[in-house]
């Protein structure tokens, strides 16, 4: 049950950080903090928006934002991009925006309310600054906490993140696996793994429109 929360916060701020534009360097650690510092503050306050409707809004910005988007769709597909068409690559692009999107709009997030983030450090590697932090929040009445590193570099005076670690793994190979184990279940047919990878996308997006339509009438019937 721990592991699967814990998977759910990883989630959501793998998608709000993750970035990786081609060319990299490394940060001042007083830049990389403050970063780290103003995204943290910003969504812990997109999460305590008590309307919905708003916060995936405010949400979908930020992400739209604070992601290169395509950068992290070809590397979770990898060496499977290089097999597909230019047509299979706009389709899959569309939809990877779109999978993004509705995607951590399935998972329940009870314990956003009680989210705070704690920056701890931040220390150069390499062409990389890794930025130590702290999230603590409550499930069931308990408090919980873990320790995660954002990677972060700057490209064209950009600060973003490349990856999100716990316990030295990282979101985007787990990404990859998935979409891997995806694409060999379709016996390495692209198109059959898109059709796949759109009914998963068309299925979220179709539930939360419905929950949204359940939720108002639910409000129409209460006033």
């Amino acid at each position: 049950m721990k592991s699967n929360i814990f998977l759910r916060l990883i989630i959501v701020l793998t998608l709000l950080f993750c970035t990786t534009p081609l060319q990299a360097a490394p940060i001042a650690s007083q830049d990389a903090l403050n970063f780290a510092n103003t995204i943290g503050k910003e969504l812990i306050m997109d999460f305590q928006e008590q309307n919905l409707a708003k916060r995936y809004e405010k949400l979908d910005n930020l992400l739209v934002k604070h992601i290169d988007i395509d950068y992290i769709a070809k590397f979770v597909i990898g060496k499977y991009w290089r097999n597909m068409t230019t047509e299979q690559q706009q389709k899959y692009i569309d939809i990877f925006k779109r999978y993004g999107l509705a995607y951590y709009k399935t998972l329940p997030l009870d314990f956003a309310a009680s989210l705070t983030y704690e920056v701890i450090k931040a220390e150069t590697d390499g062409k990389f600054t890794n930025v130590s932090t702290i999230v603590h929040f409550d499930i069931n009445n308990q408090h919980q906490e873990m320790a995660l590193i954002f990677r972060l570099h700057e490209s064209g005076g950009i600060i973003k993140a490349v990856d999100v670690k716990i316990a030295e793994s990282s979101m985007l190979l787990a990404y990859r696996s998935k979409f891997y184990e995806m694409i060999a279940q379709n016996d390495e047919e692209i198109d059959w793994f898109l059709e796949d990878l759109e009914d998963i996308t068309n299925s979220w997006e179709n539930s939360l429109k419905e929950n949204a339509t359940n939720k108002q009438k639910s409000l129409e019937i209460e006033q």
